[in-house]
C-alpha cells in the first residue's frame, strides 16, 4: 500500500492510501479525489486523468510508453517531464509519499 497525495488546482490536498496494484487513478476514483475524470476507466483511451507529477518523483517512475505519450497530446496544459497519465502509474510500495497536482481543468 502505498500513500499518495493529489493535490487539486487549488491547492486542496487529499492524502488517501492506495492498495497496491490499483493505479493512481483507480486510487483518485475509490477516493472520491476532484479533478480526474477517467472518462475510459483507465484503458489509456483519453486523456481526463491526467496529473503533474511532483518533480522529485518522475525519476522513479516507469517511464511514458509510447500509448501514453500518444494520449498526453490531448491533455490541457501539458509540461514535457512532468505530465502522466494516472491511469498508467501502478501503485506498489515503491510509490508510498507519490506526490502528484491536478490540472486547472481536464480535455
Amino acid at each position: 500500500m502505498a500513500r499518495i497525495t493529489y493535490v487539486e488546482f487549488s491547492g486542496k490536498e487529499h492524502v488517501v492510501d492506495v492498495a497496491n496494484g490499483l493505479t493512481v487513478m483507480e486510487g483518485a476514483r475509490d477516493n472520491g479525489i476532484p479533478g480526474i475524470e477517467a472518462d475510459c476507466g483507465g484503458a489509456c483511451a483519453c486523456s481526463t486523468c491526467h496529473a503533474y507529477v511532483h518533480p522529485d518523483w518522475v525519476d522513479r517512475l516507469e517511464p511514458v510508453e509510447p500509448m501514453e505519450e500518444d494520449m498526453l497530446d490531448f491533455a490541457y496544459e501539458t509540461r514535457p517531464g512532468f505530465s502522466r497519465l494516472t491511469c498508467q502509474i501502478r501503485v506498489t510500495d515503491a510509490l508510498d509519499g507519490l506526490i502528484v497536482q491536478l490540472p486547472e481543468r481536464q480535455i
